[in-house]
């Protein structure tokens, strides 16, 4: 029996002797089906050509991502915070040389993500490191096409994976999409991990939010400053995004309320509402 893997948005299925059918995640009006039609690989077959990486993003945060990029292309993060450490966010391959530099910095307690595109082999990295928590919010359970043994549903607006980081629902890309404060990141000026649940945009002033990224779907005016409200609970200075090198380095907050009034204004500029007033 194979775990197969999604080659278009990365998420690792069921155990089964063929590979499924079709990707649901990639169905989704979200995310869709690679223009050569749906593709499969294996761990084993991923690591032939692939391996990890992992840098330092700053002090007690290290950057892992996949080389050459596969599918999506996100890169995790490991936060180690002092109630133990977090990955925020998964990737597809598990190398041994990774699970070996991730031990060296402390392993891994906790699973999060910021939404369903970026559960990629959760599995396996929660079983590697002793059956780590994957903490996955109720809203986006049917989501999970491999169910850990150690998997956590929560439904609360925020839940702490480990002391002193905040697992935090904002919704928006998914119903469950959420964030995670780091209150002692950025030199205790505090730090937002994100993934594109609030997605950094080339210009590294500001972000941006969507419903769907690859299909152009915009969210709601209403939504977006729901999602800047939740956010705005939080003291950061710092935003890290899904990529390499997506990160917002000063005034994150104010990064955030500014990008969700710009997002609104040019929703409802020239609208039938905006003429009403």
């Amino acid at each position: 029996m194979t775990a197969w893997i999604c080659a278009t948005c990365g998420v690792q299925h069921e155990d089964t002797a063929d590979p499924p059918g079709s990707c649901p995640i990639c169905l989704d009006e979200r995310q869709y089906v690679g223009w050569g039609g749906q593709r499969w690989t294996t761990q084993q077959e991923l690591a032939s050509g692939h391996t990890n990486e992992l840098r330092e993003e700053e002090p007690e945060l290290w950057g892992i991502g996949t080389s050459p990029s596969f599918a999506i292309g996100q890169r995790a993060l490991l936060v180690r915070a002092p109630g133990g450490n977090v990955l925020w966010d998964c990737i597809p391959l598990l190398h041994p040389e990774t699970v070996e530099a991730v031990r060296r910095l402390g392993g891994i307690d906790a699973i999060c993500f910021s939404h369903p595109h970026f559960y990629g082999s959760m599995v396996d990295w929660s079983e590697a490191f002793g059956g780590a928590t994957v903490w996955v919010p109720a809203a986006d359970r049917d989501w999970v096409m491999r169910r850990p043994p150690s998997l956590r549903v929560w439904d609360e607006d925020e839940v702490e994976p480990v002391a002193g980081v905040t697992l935090a629902r904002t919704g928006g890309h998914f119903d469950g999409a959420a964030v995670l404060h780091w209150p002692t990141g950025a030199g205790g000026r505090g730090a937002l991990l994100t993934g594109d649940t609030v997605t950094v945009v080339a210009d590294r002033r500001w972000v941006s939010f969507m419903w769907s990224y690859p299909n152009l779907i915009p969210l709601p005016a209403a939504t977006v400053l729901d999602i800047a409200d939740r956010v705005g609970r939080y003291r950061f200075e710092r935003i890290y995004g899904g990529w390499w090198g997506r990160v917002v380095v000063g005034d994150g907050a104010g990064a955030v309320r500014r990008s969700a009034e710009r997002y609104v204004a040019r929703m409802t500029r020239g609208s039938r509402l905006d003429e009403e007033e």
